[in-house]
């Protein structure tokens, strides 16, 4: 397993498992323009790979995402194209995270340290969420006079409008014990080692899934809850069948009759 090191991210491919941690300690991992940048370019060239099945986000030096930027906020804040550049850098965030919602491969984060504001909305973006019991987590964007714009709807589609309300109009703050109460979380854990553990479980679930079909289930998971009912059957139909038709899909059912396991169960 050799890593690939560039200036915010460090990646690492095993068994088609890509580790994504993000490397930039000296601002807790921040959102700035620079790990935005290294992000969506890693994930754009791996959408495609149907060879990496999973995806697995967590933060160097023990810390998930502080967020947003803010001493870039604060360089900003008095400039002449001021308007035009925060208008801009909180759009690259809201594309960041419809990236991360479209990956067809099935994405884990592990919070340790903390996940704070727009960090957390980016946790938000996986499919499965594991929490370090003593981790932290805010929202406290109001508290300093500025809004949760990006993250307001990914936050309310994880945890419910009532939820969202409660969390963001009050500044919360609360630990990894607290987010099951508020869904925030699939697994808690106690520390590095046992997420470990827990992830291995779920990468070796996740690998006797057909990957095609994954990606496919969660488009239809996702999009779906935006149409009608009827352009929903459409779609969902549409989805259904071109996984049947599809040489997966023939596999899948082929190797059921045969009583073995289907080509892309390598465990």
């Amino acid at each position: 397993m050799k890593p690939h090191t560039n200036s915010k991210i460090i990646s690492e491919t095993d068994n088609g498992w890509l580790t994504i941690w993000f490397n930039s300690p000296e601002n807790r991992n921040a959102l700035s323009e620079g790990l935005i940048y290294d992000l969506k370019n890693l994930l754009n060239k791996t959408k495609t790979n149907r060879a990496i099945r999973g995806i697995t986000l967590r933060g160097k030096e023990g810390f998930y995402c502080s967020g947003g930027d803010l001493k870039s906020f604060k360089n900003h804040q008095n400039n002449l194209d001021s308007k035009k550049f925060f208008i801009e850098a909180n759009k690259e965030i809201g594309c960041l995270f419809d990236l991360l919602l479209s990956m067809p491969q099935v994405i884990i984060s592990y919070v340790e340290g903390a996940a704070i504001a727009g960090g957390l909305g980016l946790m938000c973006c996986s499919d499965l969420i594991v929490v370090k019991q003593d981790a932290k987590f805010s929202l406290t964007e109001t508290m300093i006079g500025i809004a949760p714009a990006q993250i307001a709807p990914i936050v309310v589609a994880r945890v419910g409008l009532p939820i969202a309300r409660r969390l963001m109009l009050t500044g919360a703050r609360f630990k990894g014990l607290d987010t099951p109460k508020y869904n925030l979380s699939d697994f808690v854990v106690k520390n590095a080692t046992d997420f470990e553990v827990l992830e291995n479980k779920l990468k070796k679930d996740i690998l006797m899934c057909a990957p095609i079909a994954n990606g496919v289930t969660k488009e239809i998971l996702l999009r779906t809850p935006y149409m009608s009912r009827e352009e929903q059957k459409n779609f969902a139909a549409e989805k259904f069948s071109d996984c049947v038709m599809s040489d997966e899909g023939k596999e899948g059912i082929s190797s059921f009759f045969d009583k073995r396991k289907p080509s892309w169960v390598s465990i």
